[in-house]
């Protein structure tokens, strides 16, 4: 029988894996935010290369498919031989993408450097990062995971000004070189604060409320029905926003504002997406995690859908603001209900899958976004059609069930969500 940690081994732990939290922050602004800066280098690049937009931004559906899929397997391998060596090989190979990248003569290799090579360089922070998070605190768990996710808030802030600013600066080339030397710089360092979560955290009351009576193997989990709706509704989340998110600077630019006040555009509504996730995370503490991931969605759908309405700068301003708290905000629940019903020694497999799915729903939007700028010169179908998707994911995640049934404990989300 395990027991109980002492005051002074509590703080210990508790202290550390706020270090923890931190690291994942940062591993997760610099892995997506280098990833998603091809919104800021998209016009840059299709002008000089002359490559068209749809060709440039292929290699963001690349991105989000191979980390689709690279994230199921740095997630069952951060479950088998720790997250640190996980994370080490996915910030040698984020650098190594970028800088390859930013050499590219053809289309086809720069898609295979961005778009492959730092697809599963992303997919190895974000589940990882988040099971550990969630393992290393047991009270504020909601606040840790929304934290470390906060990392994809800052990046806009962060890594697309910087981005901005080489490329007027210099050239896209040279930016790109940039970036990737800096994130090495600042990943590999980082890896070596990662230690394995303590055990022990169930023997408290309040985590013995946050666990699922079943323990499953990931073989079982990845059955049931609460995993494949989970799934659903975090593809259709990703599916709705990722256009609007990807093509936000373009769209900007089309309206009429200039390259560096577009960007931001942008880098407002990734700073609300920071604030949305520690206050919808705080909320999913206090309220539970179905009501608040269910009205965050809603208004998603809601602000995709006003963008048909948007084209001055102010409106753009309040609209990302307002976006950026309601896609921001959803992921720190979807990541609450998974630990809940799922349980947390196979966290970073399952919830790896899940990115799976969430990043196929990502890959969607810069495609079809550069394929209807490309058709129509203008974004209205892209804004229509995601607003579409936003509605089917409300429609999926209020599925969720609500309480949980003594005699099938598997079928469960809502003691997750409470």
């Amino acid at each position: 029988m395990s027991q109980a940690l002492s005051p002074a081994t509590r703080t210990s732990r508790f202290d550390y894996g706020w270090v923890i939290v931190a690291a994942g922050a940062l591993m997760t602004c610099v892995g997506f935010g280098t990833m998603l800066s091809l919104a800021v280098f998209l016009r840059p690049i299709s002008e000089a290369m002359g490559w068209s937009t749809a060709g440039v931004s292929a290699a963001a559906t690349l991105d989000f498919l191979f980390m689709g899929v690279a994230a199921f397997v740095w997630g069952t391998l951060s479950d088998r031989y720790g997250t640190r060596i996980v994370v080490l090989a996915g910030s040698l190979l984020l650098g190594l993408g970028l800088v390859t990248a930013s050499q590219a003569q053809e289309l086809w290799q720069f898609q295979l450097c961005f778009g492959v090579i730092i697809g599963i360089a992303a997919g190895s922070f974000y589940a990882p990062m988040m099971a550990l998070a969630s393992g290393w605190i047991d009270k504020h768990r909601s606040l840790a995971v929304a934290l470390v996710s906060a990392g994809m808030g800052v990046a806009p802030v962060t890594i697309a000004p910087s981005a901005s600013m080489l490329i007027t600066a210099y050239d896209w080339r040279t930016a790109m070189l940039v970036i990737g030397i800096a994130a090495w710089a600042l990943l590999i360092p980082a890896c070596f604060l990662i230690r394995p979560a303590p055990q022990a955290a169930g023997t408290t009351a309040a985590n013995a409320n946050d666990e699922p009576a079943t323990e499953w193997t990931a073989a079982q989990a990845l059955r049931t029905p609460q995993f494949i709706t989970l799934a659903l509704a975090h593809f259709a989340c990703c599916a709705a926003h990722s256009g609007p998110i990807f093509h936000m600077v373009s769209y900007a630019m089309v309206c009429g504002i200039a390259p560096l006040t577009a960007v931001t555009v942008y880098s407002v509504a990734g700073f609300s997406g920071l604030g949305g996730r520690l206050l919808l995370g705080a909320l999913a503490d206090r309220l539970g995690a179905k009501p608040v991931l269910v009205t965050g969605l809603l208004v998603q759908a809601l602000c995709i859908a006003t963008y048909l309405a948007v084209f001055r700068l102010g409106e753009f301003y309040a609209l990302s603001l307002v976006f950026g708290l309601a896609y921001g905000g959803v992921m720190p629940p979807f990541a609450r209900v998974g630990r809940g019903f799922l349980g947390a020694w196979i966290m970073g497999t399952v919830f790896g899958a899940v990115s799976a799915f969430a990043s196929l729903g990502m890959a969607l939007g810069p495609w079809a976004g550069g394929l209807v700028f490309d058709t129509f010169h203008q974004y209205t179908w892209l804004h229509a059609g995601s607003f579409a998707i936003g509605l089917a994911a409300v429609a999926v995640a209020l599925s969720f069930p609500s309480k949980r049934k003594p005699e099938t404990p598997s079928l469960d989300l809502g003691r997750a969500a409470a």
